[in-house]
């Protein structure tokens, strides 16, 4: 695919990737109810993993040794998160753990300041404040307890600050598709190992429904969102990447509130201004407002 398009679509990409994660927050609190968490991660990332090694088979002529290790560690990490995350989403409401996850956009600066040694400047680090501040608001429900799904949510975003932080260190110079299916592929081993030593493989049949959520699990949530995701962070900053990740969360707080019982609060709304800021902050740095007042003067 040509690299020029590739880096303008960057972006785009990571949005439309958190748009469709937004909309499996309310999905995967339902889907938890019929299918066992780690079954349902293995089938994802294994059904994942088949097809785009089917779709990019022309390309395993130039796979090497460094893909493996650098495909596994991002898959290891990549299914600490996941894991996390979804016990996480069995002890809080869909909203509040998309909003939970999104502290791995405070965390991702600092992080790569202490990998990489590039201090973040100081829009990265009004980014992130403003967007913890947004997650905040919107989790806000009149007092500062925590529950233990809350917490693990926590966990979970910190260990997807790591996968992003991987996938910016480990995919330089190397094809971001093959990388892409190693990545998978060592998730759904770790998640069949889960399955396997928690609860065992299913033996009785699923619901239709079921199926039908696995499938869209598989195909849209993880083959194209994570595969948008590795395409856009290698061509993008990872402290941008970090705060435009964290637009999953108003859009998961979104299809919660459009498709389940949650409703909407001034908080929530004030929440989301903020996010919307610190993805401006991020992006532009304020740069057209420095322009006006130039030109005023």
């Amino acid at each position: 695919m040509n690299e020029i398009f590739l880096k303008k679509a960057a972006k785009p990409l990571i949005v439309i990737a958190t748009l469709i994660w937004g909309s499996t927050f309310f999905i995967m609190k339902d889907a938890l109810d019929d299918v066992d968490l780690m079954f349902l991660l293995a089938f994802r990332f294994t059904f994942a993993a088949v097809l785009l090694a089917l779709v990019f088979w022309k390309k395993w002529w130039s796979i090497d040794r460094s893909y493996w290790w650098r495909g596994g560690v991002m898959g290891v990490f990549l299914f600490g998160a996941y894991a996390v995350q979804n016990y996480g989403l069995m002890g809080t409401t869909p909203g509040k753990n998309a909003f939970f996850t999104a502290v791995y956009c405070v965390i991702v600066p600092f992080l790569y300041w202490l990998v990489d040694r590039r201090r973040p400047d100081r829009f990265n680090v009004l980014a992130a404040l403003l967007c913890i501040a947004g997650i905040g608001l919107v989790s806000w429900d009149g007092g500062l307890a925590l529950s233990w799904g809350d917490g693990m949510t926590l966990c979970g975003g910190f260990l997807f600050a790591c996968h992003i932080i991987a996938v910016s260190k480990f995919s330089q110079g190397r094809d971001i598709f093959l990388l892409t299916v190693i990545q998978f592929a060592s998730t759904a081993v770790c998640c069949w190992g889960g399955a396997l030593f928690i609860h065992g493989i299913p033996t009785r049949g699923l619901p239709t429904r079921a199926w039908l959520v696995l499938l869209y699990l598989a195909v849209a949530a993880t083959t194209l969102a994570l595969l948008f995701q590795n395409i856009g962070q290698k061509y993008t900053n990872p402290s941008s990447a970090a705060v435009l990740l964290a637009l999953e969360a108003p859009f998961g707080v979104a299809f919660s509130v459009a498709f389940t019982e949650e409703s909407p609060t001034p908080f929530m709304y004030l929440g989301f201004l903020l996010i919307f800021v610190a993805v401006v902050c991020s992006e532009t740095k304020f740069d057209f407002l420095r322009r006006r007042a130039r030109a005023e003067a």
